[in-house]
């Protein structure tokens, strides 16, 4: 499995193996002691899936509050997507920064993304079929979101403004502003 540190060191990209041959391929896409080497070492208890069928829609950016925020473990299994994690913990020295990775079923990679992180991503192709591991259970209640194209994160989005296809939800998401104390650095 091949583990890569992003630009802030607590996201990481993770890309298992895939074995090919005549009949298609095989791939051990989750095992606990190879997420552990790798860093990875909070519990999965949900799995979520997500089908998008147009290229550009957007999705976040998201977190859940204390005490049901979740880590995620993001892969693309078909078509790409552009996946963001964004550092929300109050006091961090990544706070308000954003790393990015694109998310594949050509590169097979998956990315890690913390409890006190806003998650989200954008379709590079149409039929984008999305599935994550949560260590948090889903909890209305806690549920936060901040706008996808928020001025104060600039966020190098890989589509214009126009093109992108949001939730209303979504669109009336206040500025990342609103996350200041959502979490804390530990």
């Amino acid at each position: 499995m091949k583990v890569e540190r992003l630009a802030i060191p607590d996201v990481i990209l993770v890309t298992p193996p895939r074995f090919s041959d005549n009949r298609g391929f095989f791939s051990e896409t989750y095992n606990i002691d190879r997420m552990k080497d790798a860093g990875i070492t909070l519990p999965f208890v949900q799995d979520n899936q997500s089908l998008s069928r147009q290229k550009g829609v957007v999705r976040g950016l998201h977190c859940q509050l204390d005490p049901h925020a979740q880590g995620k473990l993001v892969r693309c299994t078909k078509g790409a997507i552009w996946d963001v994690a964004i550092d929300a913990r109050t006091g961090s020295p990544t706070y308000g920064k954003w790393v990015a990775a694109e998310l594949s079923e050509e590169n097979w990679s998956q990315l890690w993304i913390p409890p006190g992180f806003l998650h989200g991503f954008c379709t590079l192709t149409e039929n984008a079929e999305v599935q994550y591991k949560c260590t948090g259970l889903y909890d209305k209640a806690s549920e936060r979101a901040v706008i996808w194209n928020s001025k104060e994160l600039a966020i190098d989005w890989p589509i214009k403004p126009e093109e992108a296809v949001l939730s209303d939800k979504d669109l009336e998401a206040p500025e990342f502003s609103a996350a200041k104390g959502w979490f804390e650095y530990k």
